[in-house]
């Protein structure tokens, strides 16, 4: 037999090349790492197999059902069987008009689909997966929670840090300033109680509001909250999008301008009395943004002055022109500027003609600014909390509207991949667990798992996943007597355990208003 040749090389050996692959700057190094992390972290997340691992082990499908279902978890109503689910499938195809009898048949119809996402609609006059067993005019929307949807790329804008998709803890600062807002007058001014915020897993948040009262509100009624909430109106031409003028004119003398009491609220007074939205505009806009840096932004600030102040606004463009490009001034250095000309004007012209200006432009930099058609409509659909962002892989958790501001959706919402890693790494410490080992991926740092903990925590033991009759019937619990869901073995617990809260909260007053209709139908 002859002897082979040797097989020749796969591929020539590559030329001498001066490269330096050192990096110099240690910060180019990090950013490019994390970068390659987060990438990894994505594709992980977004893995169909990863995401049937957390269909089936993680997503607390029973308090999904309790929040919707409004009632005791072995009291199924129509608020649940009636209601739609939507389910955008891994080829992206989409399968609307799907109803279940209750949290386990979902959960299995959830499981066999494996869907990228799945969404909530309203509550039918007949089941949505038998509307073609009903006359057409028969089938229509009856109850559906108040949503609200604030998205980043609505204030590309006004923040200078990111724009389009892209979102940071900077930004974020928005969100949380138009959280507190939002959650101050939807309470305060229309008296709603359950309000459910939710990350919406990459750059915004969602609002549910689940009282009865707000769930029972035709379209027509939707429409007149949002627009007695919308104060920022216009297209992106636009530069002036806040008119405040038809809510009262100019002060006179010491008076203030009539300013409706919400608004008022939210900008507040001077100094110490200031608002949250007067306090985001110097935090946020003026230091953290600098949003008044560069002649752009600069120039629309001019463009928002009072019209009739021509001289004042010109020699505050003369000063502004005049500095060079190594001493521009600050946005902070600006307004400050800007305060002069008012203060040189006059106390009269201050009052009536600077400060209603002055109190429109933080209006328009700071105010929360919803997406109206979102909330208009009854038969409007929103992704469910707990949901997989495909293109982030982090989980839609719940938040604490006190807490939205230390969150940061970069690094305290978990991701799929994160959570089984913290699965498989309890799993291997405690031994066995709940279902077959999850698959072997990179190692999560303890430290990340932590801080997303403390950052969300709300306190308190455990809750029990049948939490039906108190908020506090968990505190006892042991492990004999109640084995721990997997949900409790991750990140994802204190998420949860707020969102058991909300429900149980929900289900007290349902029981409440149930006992009181049964008092007055046997009085009666």
């Amino acid at each position: 037999m002859p002897v082979a040749s040797p097989l020749p090389a796969a591929r020539p050996p590559p030329p001498e090349m001066d490269v330096d692959l050192d990096f110099d700057d240690e910060q180019d190094r990090d950013a490019f790492s994390s970068l390659d992390e987060r990438a990894i972290e994505v594709r992980e997340s977004s893995d169909p197999m990863s995401m049937l691992q957390y269909y089936r082990r993680l997503l607390p499908f029973k308090q999904l059902f309790t929040w919707l279902n409004q009632d005791l978890s072995h009291q199924p109503s129509r608020n649940f069987t009636h209601r739609e689910f939507a389910f955008t499938l891994q080829n992206e195809a989409y399968l609307r008009y799907n109803s279940f009898s209750d949290a386990d048949q979902l959960k299995r119809e959830v499981c066999r689909l494996n869907p990228a996402r799945f969404e909530i609609g309203p509550v039918y006059s007949a089941k949505p997966k038998d509307r073609k067993t009903v006359q057409k005019s028969g089938f229509r929307p009856t109850f559906r929670e108040l949503v609200f949807d604030i998205d980043m790329t609505d204030y590309d804008e006004v923040r200078t840090c990111c724009s389009g998709k892209g979102i940071c803890r900077r930004c974020w600062a928005f969100i949380a300033v138009a959280v507190r807002v939002l959650d101050q007058a939807l309470r305060e001014d229309f008296g709603f109680k359950h309000l459910l915020w939710v990350y919406s897993g990459r750059r915004g948040i969602h609002c549910w509001v689940s009282d009865r009262e707000a769930c029972e509100l035709a379209d027509d009624a939707r429409k007149a909250i949002v627009g007695w909430l919308e104060v920022i109106k216009g297209s992106s031409n636009q530069v002036k999008k806040v008119d405040t003028s038809s809510t009262g004119g100019g002060g006179m003398g010491n008076h203030p301008r009539s300013l409706h009491p919400s608004l008022r609220r939210a900008i507040g007074g001077d100094g110490p009395a200031s608002g949250p939205l007067k306090l985001a505009f110097v935090d946020t806009v003026l230091k953290d943004q600098d949003c008044f840096r560069s002649r752009r932004h600069w120039e629309t600030l001019l463009q928002l002055l009072p019209s009739t102040e021509t001289e004042a606004v010109g020699r505050l463009r003369t000063k502004w022109e005049s500095s060079s490009p190594h001493s521009e001034r600050s946005s902070l250095e600006k307004w400050s500027d800007v305060m002069e000309a008012a203060h040189r004007s006059g106390e009269h012209r201050s009052k009536s003609i600077w400060r209603p200006c002055l109190e429109d432009i933080i209006l328009q930099y700071t105010y929360p600014r919803i997406d109206s058609e979102v909330s208009k409509h009854l038969n409007h659909l929103l992704k469910s909390p707990f949901v997989v962002h495909p293109a982030t892989g982090r989980v839609c958790v719940p938040l604490d509207p006190e807490k939205v501001a230390d969150f940061d959706p970069e690094s305290d919402c978990p991701t799929v991949a994160q959570l089984l890693r913290e699965l498989n790494s309890w799993e291997a410490k405690n031994g066995g667990g709940g279902g077959k080992p999850t698959s072997n991926m990179r190692a999560t740092t303890a430290s990340r798992a932590n801080h997303s903990a403390r950052k969300a925590g709300q306190g308190g033991g455990a809750d029990n996943e049948d939490d039906d009759d108190d908020d506090d019937d968990s505190k006892g619990r042991t492990s004999a007597s109640s084995p721990r869901q997997d949900w409790e073995k991750t990140s994802l617990k204190p998420f949860v355990e707020l969102f058991q809260r909300h429900c149980s909260a929900i289900v007290k007053e349902t029981r409440q208003h149930r006992k009181a209709q049964e008092k007055f139908s046997i009085d009666f």
